[in-house]
């Protein structure tokens, strides 16, 4: 809702600072100003309050409230903040999880929840940096509005290279009314015809006191404390079809020519959770009190049921394709029963107060990030072929059983047949491996904050205040892993451990064979587990313990004269740090054996910031920013472990002398705000960026002796280094508008259309430069809707180009290809209180596809059909 005071005050809206609560309320205060007060209740916000709430920040946003993300199908924040301009989406499983800002990965990237920073819960980041917030675990019903930062203010945490993503929680409204907000849903997920459970609510309001008069709130000490509790659950059962060939490159073999690929049959069943609290305490305009505390993330589990086809690598070409003679084993057929939690939680309490002229606010806060794979059993059967004829093509005999492939299936991937073998028959198959691990990553922080906020006169302006402030960030995060083996694996024939037809699938282009019993060997073998040496090897390799302590000071100036204001001061942080691990060494015997490693860091960075805001006519601005970041390396990049694999030729180690990536941005923009909550911008921008990380592959030849016993050859060694300047340039233009103005019911018409181009560079390998990894040069959200008279209905197309995906050699460089999905989200408003719901999901059936450099390379291209939606939703 959008309140004016009877008074004359001023606003001061500064989202997503880093020592402010975060009620996304811009609160009343004695000062007189030009300028009228602006209170959002996060709950229930009107795009109308969020677009005005952009209008009079003092540095570049974006905002995206719940009301507008329920109106496509997107179940988590990931896929809702991709429809903001500068920004675009990584996908994994069928749903967004990563998110990109400016072309910058998400390792770059700080996510807050009420002004404090969220650690990590997922594993897995796109570069290996480990600091990216997976936002997948937060599904979109937990929070009120989404902010997203693009030029850092001194009060805010300076490691957010890319930006900020602040997540604001719901909050009780101003006016003392209860209120209540229900979901109830269903669906189907197309490709497997499995069902969807979606429910939602939200509750709260104000009480105690003497309660409001009969003609309503007259003073805040009517209802000076507040609640609200948000609760969501959503779970699917989502399947995906999927391939991923390999290629030999071996350098005497076509680039075609195929190592093998892997057939896979995925069905993952996600149950996403999420909880929240808001308890305030407001007993005058000075004083105020809160609590706040979620919990959100899900429970997965997955069966990928797998076939492989490793042919020889002794091709002959062929008219059609590639003619291979399979090795004795070049059919194997593997199931992966997985289980994994990824949680986050948070608890905060704080207050501010009003102590003459000074405003004072404080914090404390605990944030956790966890990762807990539960089980990850594996088991392989390995294929025996039977004896049949030669074969002669092209004047070369091929002993049977033989494969014709060719990558002429769609997107390039393997069609093939296979002769004299009956690679479908679980009779042909016989158990040789079963295994497990367990995997456990727990990243929390403590963090204390204080700000000091006092009018100022200076330079005579009708505005001016200085505002300093002082943090702690206490970080600690530990991995853990254990791998187990099996003893005396009996032989068991796959006929033992499968049931049900040959299956089916990618568009009937492939046949896996009869389904993998789930849990069978589980209960067979559960008494024959056991840690090897070799395990607990791979277990003390896997450790890790890091500390990483963040203390910042800042000082902040802000004036306003007329149409002009300026923010802009000095932020200081000291990091220090210690990473912990364990590695291989050799003796003076030349004995091989485990020893721990640690290694510390300790630095201390500035961070300028100046930005203006000119208002050239009513709703029209001018902006200009210079902000300056940090990205602080990856645990796993930093960290000076030593993995030597024998087995695979290659040596794995994090570098220790690794500097901080930092950055100096400029932006300049134009801003139009239209009627009926529309906009029109343009904007530039330019990130010059020092120390860029990049992960590097030398080859090394290594003595076959000692630590190095086993290596054969040239080695493959991984690690990483800092690189010289790199930049992200690029444009970002938004329109959105509601036709009202058209005659009859073409008045509820609207469009939006938001382009972002980025051309960014970056050292990929010595004198070669590139695009900077993830960085899309195109992306563009296109929405068409219609809201009158209780009916919405959105159709939003988004389209992302190409990017560098994974650094590996000039012809092994990874891209992820472009994407293009549609998606409509509608609702039909029945009464006042109850509405309901239909949306519909990857129309297009968009693929995810992933492929080497050079024509035709596909390593993964994986799809998952259309999912619909249905359900009530009830608001009091």
């Amino acid at each position: 809702m959008l309140t004016h005071s009877n008074k004359k005050t001023t606003l001061a809206f500064l989202i997503s600072q880093l020592c402010m609560s975060a009620a996304f309320a811009v609160e009343e205060s004695t000062p007189l100003s030009a300028i009228e007060t602006v209170t959002i209740e996060a709950q229930r916000t009107s795009n109308g309050v969020a677009r005005k709430a952009q209008e009079e920040a003092p540095n570049l946003i974006n905002l995206m409230t719940v009301e507008e993300m329920r109106k496509l199908p997107d179940v988590n924040i990931a896929e809702s903040v991709r429809r903001i301009p500068g920004i675009s989406l990584e996908t994994d499983t069928g749903e967004g999880r990563f998110i990109n800002i400016r072309g910058l990965d998400a390792d770059l990237n700080s996510t807050t929840f009420g002004g404090l920073r969220l650690p990590p819960s997922n594993n897995a980041s796109p570069f290996g940096g480990g600091r990216a917030v997976a936002l997948d675990a937060i599904p979109t019903g937990l929070v009120g509005a989404i902010t997203v930062t693009k030029s850092n203010l001194p009060e805010q945490d300076a490691e957010a290279l890319g930006g900020t993503i602040e997540i604001t929680p719901k909050t009780a409204p101003l006016n003392g009314k209860p209120f209540f907000e229900g979901r109830i849903g269903t669906g189907r997920e197309q490709l497997r015809g499995t069902g969807i459970t979606d429910l939602s609510f939200s509750a709260g309001g104000r009480f105690g006191g003497d309660g409001p008069t009969k003609s309503g709130i007259s003073a805040l000490s009517d209802n000076p404390f507040s609640f609200v509790v948000t609760g969501t659950y959503y779970e699917d059962k989502r399947g995906i079809d999927d391939v991923e060939p390999s290629f030999l490159d071996d350098g005497s073999h076509s680039p075609l020519a195929y190592a093998g690929w892997d057939q896979r049959w995925y069905q993952y069943n996600r149950k996403r959770h999420g909880v929240g609290i808001d308890l305030g305490y407001q007993a005058d305009a000075k004083n105020s009190y809160y609590v706040r505390a979620f919990d959100a993330g899900y429970t997965e589990t997955v069966l990928r049921q797998r076939l492989t086809v490793t042919p020889d690598g002794d091709p002959a070409t062929t008219a059609t394709g590639f003619i291979d003679g399979l090795s004795a084993n070049g059919f194997d057929k593997t199931l992966r029963q997985e289980k994994e939690t990824i949680n986050n939680k948070v608890f905060m309490i704080g207050g501010k107060n009003t102590i003459d002229d000074k405003t004072i606010d404080y914090r404390l806060g605990f944030t956790k990030g966890s990762y807990d794979k539960k089980y990850d059993y594996n088991s392989d059967f390995n294929f025996t072929p039977a004896a049949g004829p030669a074969l002669t093509i092209g004047g070369k005999t091929i002993t049977s059983p033989t494969v014709s492939y060719n990558n002429q299936g769609t997107g390039n991937v393997p069609l093939f047949t296979v002769n004299g073998a009956d690679y479908l028959n679980p009779a042909n198959y016989s158990l040789v491996k079963f295994q497990n691990s367990t995997t456990n990553i727990a990243d929390q922080e403590w963090s204390i904050a204080s700000n000091v906020k006092l009018p100022v006169n200076w330079g005579s302006f009708e505005e001016e205040s200085l505002k300093t402030g002082i943090s702690v960030r206490l970080r600690s995060r530990e991995v853990v892993g254990q791998p187990y083996s099996y003893k005396g694996i009996p032989s068991i024939p796959l006929t033992s451990a499968s049931s049900g037809p040959s299956l089916t699938f990618y568009d009937g282009a492939y046949q896996n064979g009869p389904q993998l019993t789930t849990d069978y060997l589980q209960n067979i073998l559960a008494a024959n587990q056991t840690i090897t040496a070799n395990n607990r090897t791979n277990a003390a390799l896997q450790y890790q313990k890091d500390k990483e302590d963040v203390y910042a000071l800042y000082s902040q100036y802000q004036m306003k004269s007329g149409k002009f204001g300026v923010i802009g001061g000095v932020r200081i942080e000291g990091t220090r740090a210690s990473y912990d691990a364990n590695s291989k060494g050799v003796d003076a015997n030349n004995n091989a054996f485990i020893a721990p490693t640690s290694q510390g860091k300790s630095y201390t960075n500035f961070f300028p910031s100046l930005q203006a805001r000119y208002e050239l006519e009513p709703s029209t601005l001018l902006r200009a920013a210079f902000s300056s970041t940090i990205a602080r390396p990856g645990f796993n990049q930093v960290n000076a472990s030593l993995n030597i694999d024998p087995s695979a030729n290659t040596v794995s180690q994090g570098n220790p002398d690794l500097k901080p990536i930092t950055a100096n941005s400029l932006d300049f923009s134009v801003e139009k705000y239209l009627p009926n909550s529309g906009i029109i911008s343009v904007g530039v921008f330019d990130k010059e960026i020092n120390n860029y990380i990049v992960n590097n592959v030398t080859n090394q030849t290594f003595p076959n002796n000692g630590l190095f016993a086993g290596f054969v050859g040239v080695a493959h060694v991984y690690s990483y280094t800092n690189v010289g300047k790199s930049r992200a340039t690029g444009l970002e233009f938004n329109y959105e508008q509601r036709y009202k103005d058209l005659p009859g019911i073409w008045s509820g018409l609207g469009t939006g259309i938001n382009y972002t181009l980025v051309n960014s560079s970056f050292e990929i390998r010595p004198g070669e430069y590139t695009s900077m990894p993830s960085t899309s040069r195109n992306t563009v959200n296109g929405n068409l809707f219609y809201e009158k008279q209780g009916l919405n209905m959105r159709l939003g197309a988004y389209y992302v180009s190409r990017n560098l995906w994974a650094i590996g050699n000039s012809t092994t460089d990874v891209f992820s290809e472009p994407r293009f999905s549609v998606d409509f989200g509608s609702s039909y408003a029945i009464n006042d209180f109850m509405s309901v719901y239909f949306n519909a999901k990857n129309l297009t059936n968009t693929p995810l596809k992933f492929v080497e450099a050079g024509s035709g390379r596909t390593i993964q291209r994986e799809f998952y059909g259309a999912t619909y939606q249905l359900g009530v939703t009830i608001n009091y």
